[in-house]
């Protein structure tokens, strides 16, 4: 299942042209295109599909849905377990595909 996860930006910069973010899913920080937001800002919270931010949320809605899929374990559905995911990465080096750990 793919949903559109609410996130809180915690950095951003311009990557060959285009503006990407570290935004963080609960505990599962991962990279995100910015182009269909380019003015969103660190700190700020939007709803991310598929790698791309595609609409800005207020802090308590993003907080309530991200309590919500934890509930109901979807946050593991569509992230996995960043951890077993270290355990088993090509050659053992630890490399979250993407993921960065907290």
């Amino acid at each position: 299942m793919c949903l559109a996860v609410p996130g809180r930006v915690l950095g951003v910069e311009d990557r060959d042209g285009t503006r990407m973010a570290t935004v963080d899913f609960g505990g599962v920080v991962k990279e995100v295109c910015l182009e269909y937001l380019p003015d969103l800002q660190v700190g700020e919270y939007a709803i991310v599909h598929v790698g791309f931010a595609l609409q800005r949320l207020d802090e308590e809605s993003a907080r309530r849905t991200l309590e919500l899929f934890e509930e109901l374990g979807m946050l593991r559905e569509e992230f996995g377990d960043p951890w077993e995911q270290a355990a088993h990465a090509d050659g053992g080096d630890g490399d979250l595909a993407g993921e960065v750990r907290r």
